[in-house]
């Protein structure tokens, strides 16, 4: 039996939802057609997805399932009608993504001296979007840091380094060489992810601000609504007059793997991964300002 992806669509709208006549407007049909379609799925699958009474929808074990498996399925359809369309163009285009502090130009040099008739382009992801971006196929390869959700993707470890803590310009310790998690004890953290994600032995008190990236970070310590950690390439890539960054020797180690979307099968992105571990060491040690500075600028060439 095949799934019809229309009605997995139809279905995902339905399960964000949790309202029949809300999700009929998005998708912009009628209530009684969405309903039966829900049903004919259900058929399909030989599951009940929702329960329906007069408190209204909720979620079977079921739904929960096929919601969790739907987005990576979903996003793999997007990704194969954008490269579709870019081999009927004509373009012969790698989209890598990175978040900040990392540096794509070691992995893409290596790759342009086997594949030179290949553009290597860069985008900048944030934390929250580097699986999405990869699945629907916005970036077919991702210099990622963990935690990230690895349905759908295949992540391979690339090397670790080293956290610095983010304070205020004026907190107590700024002034210090180094500081531990003890010194810590009892601050506020401005961390975007559940209190799991956060490397600390014992996790800090969320400040509870959603922050998306270095920048709306560096903003909220400044602003002295709480500390922060960053990978140490992350602090020599990014100042601010208002904070300062202290090293954290006893705190966990950031973690930059290298992510493809594991229905992305390429002779290109496979040369591209090989490329970025072949050249990992170098890619770390460009955390180093000074080597940094006589490397010359990471992205120019490519962005």
């Amino acid at each position: 039996m095949d799934l019809d992806l229309r009605k997995l669509r139809y279905f995902v709208t339905v399960a964000e939802r949790l309202h029949f006549g809300r999700a009929a407007d998005e998708l912009h049909i009628a209530q009684p057609v969405l309903s039966r379609q829900i049903r004919a799925l259900e058929h399909d699958l030989g599951a009940s997805l929702f329960t329906r009474d007069r408190h209204g929808v909720e979620l079977t074990d079921a739904g929960r399932q096929l919601l969790a498996d739907a987005g990576p399925l979903l996003a793999s359809t997007h990704a194969v009608r954008r490269r579709v369309s870019a081999a009927a163009s004509g373009k012969r285009r790698l989209m890598v993504g990175f978040r900040a502090g990392i540096a794509v130009i070691p992995a893409a040099r290596a790759f342009e001296d086997r594949h030179p008739d290949v553009f290597v382009d860069v985008q900048r992801i944030e934390g929250d979007d580097q699986a999405a971006m990869l699945l629907d196929g916005r970036i077919d390869v991702g210099y990622v840091r963990l935690p990230i959700d690895e349905a759908g993707l295949r992540v391979t470890p690339l090397y670790t380094e080293p956290r610095v803590a983010v304070l205020p310009a004026g907190h107590r310790f700024a002034g210090k060489q180094e500081v531990t998690e003890a010194d810590l004890a009892g601050e506020t953290l401005v961390w975007n992810g559940a209190p799991s994600t956060q490397p600390t032995k014992r996790p800090l008190l969320n400040a509870g601000y959603s922050v998306r990236g270095v920048d709306e970070t560096l903003e909220h310590v400044a602003a002295g609504r709480g500390i922060s950690f960053l990978a140490r390439s992350a602090s020599v890539f990014y100042s601010h007059p208002d904070v300062v960054y202290v090293p954290i020797p006893d705190l966990a180690p950031d973690q930059v793997c290298l992510a493809v979307a594991a229905s992305h099968t390429s002779p290109v992105v496979d040369d591209f991964v090989t490329a970025a571990q072949s050249t990992a060491e170098i890619t770390a040690e460009c955390g180093n300002y000074e080597m940094w500075q006589l490397g010359g600028d990471p992205v120019s060439r490519h962005a």
